[in-house]
């Protein structure tokens, strides 16, 4: 098999078209999880995709949030529920892609440490673990993917001392994720990028991209099965250089044998 994935919070999907339609153009990723699409599901730009190649998938809400999973090859099995909370925020979509199951998630950002909305994120990741361990095991060859809103390392986030404690670098968030990673998942960048300051987003404000001043916030994860085959993850820095850029950018891995 070989496969090339990336993963993309676009902070706007249709504010970002022509950035996404000219990476994809320019990449030919077999999928693109998009997260922050921040769209109705009636309004989602649909024609724009499948006129490029691509069987889209999403789940939507107004100015807020979304998800979306773009396919070069058939979509099955799409889910856009962890479970029968009723969640209205729209964080979470699965689709079968060639036998791979794909999970893209947005994860909540979380306000403050003493706020409700960080509870929310909490629970929120209580929830996507118990997703995993009741719907699959870790030797099926899954992708887990999108913006997980936190830094897991000190070489993570350009100023560790100074931002520890921050509800994206904070001891409470990371062993949530950590919890889910460890029912059988590799973080496929760092299996192949062991360098500082390697970031995925950058604030809009204080020239943060010209600094350099980032966060690594964006992952692409991976069961065994899958994670033996990754040969490549890298972070396209270029997308964020263009003229009304995302704050994130694009990380693409790719898998072959």
């Amino acid at each position: 098999m070989q496969m090339k994935i990336a993963t993309f919070n676009a902070n706007s999907i249709r504010s970002r078209m022509s950035i996404v339609l000219d990476w994809l153009g320019g990449n030919a990723p077999d999928v693109l999880c998009v997260q922050e699409t921040k769209v109705q599901d009636h309004d989602f730009p649909t024609d724009a995709f499948e006129g490029s190649g691509y069987e889209v998938v999403f789940k939507g809400q107004k100015k807020y949030n979304g998800v979306a999973i773009l396919s070069r090859s058939k979509i099955s099995d799409v889910s856009t529920e962890m479970d029968d909370v009723g969640d209205e925020q729209a964080r979470f979509i699965k689709a079968v892609v060639n036998k791979i199951a794909i999970v893209n998630t947005y994860v909540p950002q979380g306000f403050e440490r003493d706020s409700e909305k960080f509870e929310y994120k909490l629970d929120w990741l209580a929830r996507l673990k118990r997703y995993f361990k009741s719907n699959f095991t870790p030797d099926r060859p899954i992708i887990w993917v999108g913006d997980f809103n936190v830094a897991m390392e000190a070489r993570d986030v350009y100023d560790p001392e100074r931002l520890w404690g921050h509800v994206c670098y904070c001891r409470e968030v990371q062993d949530a994720i950590g919890e889910i990673a460890g029912w059988g998942f590799t973080d496929v960048f760092r299996m192949h990028n062991q360098a500082d300051k390697q970031y995925t987003f950058w604030d809009y404000r204080d020239l943060s991209f010209r600094r350099n001043n980032g966060w690594r916030l964006d992952y692409i994860m991976a069961t065994a099965p899958l994670a033996k085959k990754c040969t490549r993850c890298r972070i396209d820095t270029g997308p964020r250089a263009m003229e009304k850029p995302s704050d994130h950018t694009f990380l693409v891995a790719e898998f072959a044998g």
